[in-house]
């Protein structure tokens, strides 16, 4: 194990509440309803994929790109009310003692992952970053992981995923990566059966309990 790839939302920050209750109150505003979507679907897929979703259901007028903006702007705003998830920063400063590198793959667009990346000081830990914005595939496509481990200058297959969603699991999977399950009960539903390993909290887990993922 060389690196080791953290989702952002629902990994590294809690945010899915307010991600729910924002695409609630917007989706709302713009005409739809919330109540005929299955929300744990758009769980790590791209601001694109789930709003150009939204918009053919719902006929909504805006388009893609205004309402993308619209929901980054409310996002942003509420950031105060968004915390880290426990114990995950002594978690990314344990992996960089052993030699790993590490990286950010969030389906979540630039000015969200640039604006939490300030906010947590996650330069500090994090050495490359990679959000939504820069692929043309969302998850569960590959395409977010292996770019990620590209720029860190890895093999896929010498990489970890810390993943909360099905989409993302999945997509560390076809990217020929090992990946653990983050189970946040904040995220819904969501099935992790194909994570090499499933966690509930960063208390339960160890590097070298990672590293035996490899042997």
């Amino acid at each position: 194990m060389k690196g080791v790839i953290f989702d952002m939302d629902g990994v590294i920050i809690d945010s899915e509440p307010v991600h729910v209750r924002l695409e609630k109150e917007l989706l709302e505003e713009f005409g739809g309803d919330y109540s005929k979507i299955r929300p744990e679907d758009f769980m790590g897929t791209t601001d694109a994929q789930m709003w150009s979703a939204f918009k053919a259901q719902f006929n909504i007028g805006l388009s893609v790109e205004e309402m993308i903006n619209i929901k980054r702007e409310r996002f942003i705003a509420n950031l105060n009310q968004i915390p880290l998830v426990d114990g995950v920063l002594d978690f990314m400063a344990s992996l960089r003692d052993s030699g790993c590198k590490l990286g950010l793959a969030s389906s979540n667009n630039e000015r969200a992952v640039e604006a939490v990346k300030n906010k947590f000081g996650l330069a500090e830990y994090i050495d490359v970053f990679v959000n939504g914005e820069t692929v043309s595939k969302g998850k569960p496509h590959p395409e977010i992981f292996l770019t990620a481990a590209k720029l860190m200058g890895l093999k896929p297959e010498d990489c970890l995923v810390i993943e909360d969603s099905r989409n993302g699991v999945l997509a560390a999977k076809a990217a020929g990566m090992k990946c653990v399950g983050f189970r946040n009960k904040n995220s819904g539903a969501q099935d992790l059966s194909k994570a090499d390993l499933i966690i509930g909290s960063y208390k339960d887990l160890t590097v070298k309990a990672l590293k035996n993922l490899f042997n």
